[in-house]
């Protein structure tokens, strides 16, 4: 009989050299090294230990020269049959390499291999009876003058049968050796258990069945039919903010449950899991798992190992959460569906829209995308039969959508006002505070002034890492780069000239600064990324918000979206044009999304909403149409440009990014590469570029790109990871990195 051979998924390989590597397996081993353990192996002409993946076993047929597996860290896999065929699908679709993609899957902390800074099991002491219920009553009563505190322990223990250690101890405040007596005695047994790192989820009371009206239940029940024919499809949910989607997700998953299958729910923010956890958890109670990057180490690791071990059937989270090892997956629900935080930024670089879409294939599951405001893309595959079409044209309280009042800036710049709140904002404000009815504020950016600039000689602080001028921030009196992360003090003065310093653009700290001046003692409640670092602070600020009333909440991205309160009748958008000539192909899509979402939030129980959109082009037609709420006729305008421009849905397209210390040498290599590409493809792709990313250089490295419009099948992604390889074998590429991004935000 030959030997075992395990192929495995290697972390040192890098990605000019990635494929599944062949070892040997052990005679030791061959009971524990299976097909999806994490295992340790020696790798390249150093032998250094890397951490890896069984793929596969066979047996070995020709003897050959292999390296052995030197260890397994699992006790059991952690990587099911599915998930490893996906891991492979992954590296094919987005680029990566197979242990990238595979550890994407697995919950931080997993990884380290070193028992110091691997997360483990908790446990936890526990003492439970070893005699029967009516003896130990006895042996309490014969022990209460001459052992009091075992007396106790035997009657408390008496009425519960088990308990964890540490609670006896503190209910009856004796000491571990009273319990130690107890065991030795026979009446106790005391072992260790596992207890899971549960994340707190404000569950409210049992909520009653959900009544949904004519739209939704026509809406429902297209959705079930397409549910329980046991089919792979996809299915788009357009309805209005307001229009009582969520409500249409529960009775589907309640659905999927019966027919004895798991669901999948994703949120685009953290910030919406507390309020959309406390309405599932009314509904399904502890049947449910939360995943999302909040979570402490501890948390995250034992809510995946009770999805893995199949003790919750619905699961609730962020973008990661498309890889939660559900089995039998029927159902998976994307909300918002249009929003940027589904792709990926780093390695893999997936859109957890396609992840989803290949679970669904290979479950024969239904995937629901719901949105005020579909992608374009996901319309066109709507209106080209490609996915099932669902509206909802109405608000579930058939309230009216908030009325819309556009704040021209140019005008208060004309009275000589550099106010970040309009007249018509105040005046709106106002208003609110008097009728006791709370405001909610969108400003997309974060910091006070957006810039700081000399007012006598122009000189402006940019980053010393990165090509972008630095933020002030009021608290600290420094300049802060958000790249990079690397800041300085404001000085005195400025550094070139001696000049007097000019703090331009406003942020959402100057903001909040200047509310507080315009309505003293007004309470207010300010969300984004300065403020809500901390674990659990997204629902401690919001639950404030709620049950404080407190009059104002004004914040980043996190305030547009899925917030639901009844007491809201004001939202607005303090500057509407931020985004709108951002200089890529989706900038339009996303004002449009963005303005739609902050007016939606408003209004949205029995009082009449109103919005405030506050601009210096309020002529320009993306915002007239997001001001209507009429997102059909935005897509009609968008479809057409799209076409155009051979950008998606027209084409699919991939970027190529290649970065470097030296900017002449990017853009050298980029070159090459651009050559190479065009030969390659020949009439098939059409190939852009180069061109400087966004930002040019970010942590010291510069960043080049190159666009291709093509057809993204596999033999394409086999051409571009070709050419990718020789490229970085190409000795005058060795100080240079390269990688490419499928369907980009950019």
């Amino acid at each position: 009989m030959g030997r075992t051979i395990a192929k495995i998924a290697v972390a040192a390989a890098i990605p000019s050299i990635d494929k599944p590597y062949d070892y040997a397996v052990p005679q030791a081993l061959t009971e524990k090294c299976v097909p999806g353990v994490r295992c340790t192996v020696p790798f390249g002409r150093g032998n250094k230990r890397s951490e890896g993946v069984v793929l596969a076993l066979e047996e070995e047929g020709e003897r050959r020269e292999l390296k052995c597996v030197e260890g397994v860290l699992d006790e059991e896999p952690v990587f099911t049959e599915e998930m490893l065929k996906l891991a492979l699908w992954v590296r094919d679709r987005f680029f990566c390499t197979l242990y990238e993609a595979a550890r994407a899957m697995l919950p931080a902390g997993m990884w380290f291999t070193d028992s110091g800074r691997r997360v483990g099991d908790k446990v936890q002491k526990f003492a439970a009876l070893a005699v029967s219920g009516e003896e130990a009553l006895d042996a309490a009563a014969h022990k209460r003058l001459r052992s009091p505190r075992q007396s106790e322990i035997l009657e408390l223990l008496a009425g519960i049968g088990e308990a964890p250690v540490s609670d006896i101890l503190a209910f009856t405040g004796t000491n571990q050796s009273t319990l130690n007596a107890l065991e030795k005695q026979g009446f106790l047994e005391l072992s260790l258990r596992e207890v899971y790192r549960r994340p707190v989820i404000a569950a409210g009371e049992r909520a009653p069945e959900i009544v949904l009206n004519d739209e939704q239940e026509r809406a429902f029940e297209g959705l079930l039919a397409l549910l329980r024919k046991r089919q792979a499809g996809a299915a788009l949910l357009y309805g209005v903010t307001g229009s009582g989607k969520t409500s249409i997700y529960i009775r589907l998953v309640r659905e999927a449950l019966k027919m004895g299958r798991t669901a999948l729910v994703m949120v685009p923010e953290i910030a919406l899991t507390p309020q959309l956890l406390h309405i599932f958890s009314s509904h399904f109670g502890d049947d449910i798992a939360v995943l999302h990057s909040s979570l402490t180490v501890g948390e995250r690791y034992d809510e995946w190992k009770r999805i893995r071990k199949g003790q919750v059937k619905v699961v609730i989270g962020t973008r990661s959460a498309v890889f939660a090892p559900l089995t039998n997956l029927g159902l998976v629900v994307i909300d918002e569906e249009q929003e940027h935080t589904y792709k990926s930024e780093n390695a893999p670089r997936y859109h957890a829209r396609d992840v989803a879409k290949y679970r669904c294939v290979k479950n024969d599951a239904l995937l629901v995308l719901g949105s005020a405001t579909p992608s374009v893309e996901s319309m066109y595959a709507a209106k080209t039969g490609k996915y099932s079409l669902f509206t909802l044209s109405e608000r579930y309280n058939t309230q009216p959508l908030p009325r819309v009042l556009f704040a021209d800036m140019r005008e208060e710049l004309k009275s000589g006002s550099d106010t970040a709140v309009s007249g018509v904002l105040r005046e709106e404000l106002s208003k609110n505070l008097a009728n006791g009815e709370q405001s909610i504020l969108f400003l997309n950016r974060r910091g006070a002034s957006s810039l700081v600039m000399c007012g006598e000689c122009g000189y402006t602080f940019e980053c010393r890492n990165c090509s972008v001028s630095m933020t002030y921030h009021s608290v600290g009196r420094r300049l802060r780069c958000h790249h990079c992360g690397w800041s300085q003090p404001v000085p005195e003065e400025c550094p070139q000239c001696h000049g007097r310093l000019k703090f331009v653009g406003v942020g959402t700290q100057k903001l909040e600064e200047e509310l507080k001046e315009l309505f003293p003692g007004v309470g207010i409640v300010r969300m984004d990324t300065d403020t809500v670092q901390r674990a659990g602070s997204h629902q401690a600020l919001l639950s404030k918000f709620q049950q404080e009333r407190v009059p104002i909440l004004l914040g980043t991205q996190m305030v547009t979206k899925g917030l639901d309160f009844a007491n809201v009748t004001l939202a607005a958008v303090i500057s509407a044009d931020q985004s709108l000539y951002a200089g890529d192909f989706r900038a339009h899509e996303r004002t449009f999304s963005l303005i739609t979402q902050v007016v939606g939030r408003s209004g949205r129980g029995e009082k009449e909403g109103r919005a405030v959109l506050q601009t210096l082009t309020p002529d320009n037609p993306v915002l007239v149409m997001a001001a209507r709420q009429d997102y059909m006729a935005f897509y009609d305008h968008e479809i057409r440009a799209r076409m155009l421009m051979n950008v998606p849905p027209a084409s699919d397209m991939v970027t190529v990014t290649v970065t470097g210390l030296q900017e002449a040498e990017v853009l050298r290599g980029c070159v090459r590469l651009s050559e190479a590409l065009k030969r390659a493809f020949g009439p098939h792709a059409e190939v852009l570029g180069p061109a400087p990313a966004g930002i040019t250089k970010v942590n010291n490295r510069y960043r080049y790109k190159l666009t291709l419009a093509l057809q993204n099948d596999h033999r394409a992604r086999e051409v571009i990871r070709a050419q990718l390889r020789a490229f970085r074998a190409d000795r005058e590429s060795r100080n240079l990195t390269v990688y490419a991004d499928p369907d980009p935000l950019e």
